[in-house]
């Protein structure tokens, strides 16, 4: 039997919440991967209809929670696409390649996987401490190591740990400093650039 709510308190760096149910009774647990389709996080007030399920400590959870009015079948969001991972894949696999040919220095590739498992470490920890309720990682930490370079292991970690994922605003600075990262790499990478690094470290 489904039932019909408004979702009245959600903590999204939790990813759970509970459900109010239209005509009252007591409220509903919902979680983020209680939602049939992956679609867009809610933020508090939606409507949405459910299912649900009595947990052997008399809780009530909400399952095959759906919004209303929602239309099926809409497109994936990039945090929750395929796509950016073969993206990251192939652009490392190239990396290493440019290594191999000697057309990049190998210190270079060493930065990014150092930057990259700093990258993973902290989203792992700020991901505890979100269920915690301890200190968090600021945000602006996370963009400036992917910035410097830690962007495949933020994305792998987002995966991962399913964080700031679908977070947009966050997607968004995320994939500008993607860009930014790339942009300076092409620019460091260049025989310009190159010729004129090994004059100034006299190489």
């Amino acid at each position: 039997m489904r039932y019909q709510g408004k979702i009245t308190t959600w903590k999204d760096d939790q990813g759970f919440g509970f459900i109010t149910p239209n005509g009252g009774g007591k409220d509903v647990f919902i979680h983020i991967k209680s939602f049939t389709q992956n679609k867009k996080r809610p933020i508090g007030n939606e409507l949405v209809t459910y299912e649900v399920l009595t947990g052997v400590n008399g809780r009530l959870s909400a399952q095959q929670v759906r919004y209303v009015g929602e239309i099926n079948n809409r497109p994936v969001t990039i945090g929750k696409s395929v796509y950016p991972i073969y993206f990251t894949i192939i652009f490392l696999a190239l990396m290493c390649l440019a290594v191999y040919l000697n057309t990049l220095p190998l210190f270079i590739l060493a930065i990014y996987a150092i930057t990259s498992l700093v990258t993973f470490i902290l989203y792992w920890t700020d991901k505890r401490a979100a269920k915690k309720n301890l200190q968090r990682t600021p945000e602006k930490t996370l963009q400036l190591l992917s910035l410097l370079g830690g962007w495949p292991g933020g994305l792998f970690a987002q995966r991962v740990f399913r964080h700031k994922s679908v977070k947009q605003s966050f997607q968004f600075t995320y994939w500008t400093t993607v860009l930014m990262n790339i942009a300076i790499l092409f620019v460091i990478a260049s025989p310009a650039a190159r010729r004129l690094l090994s004059k100034l470290l006299g190489v």
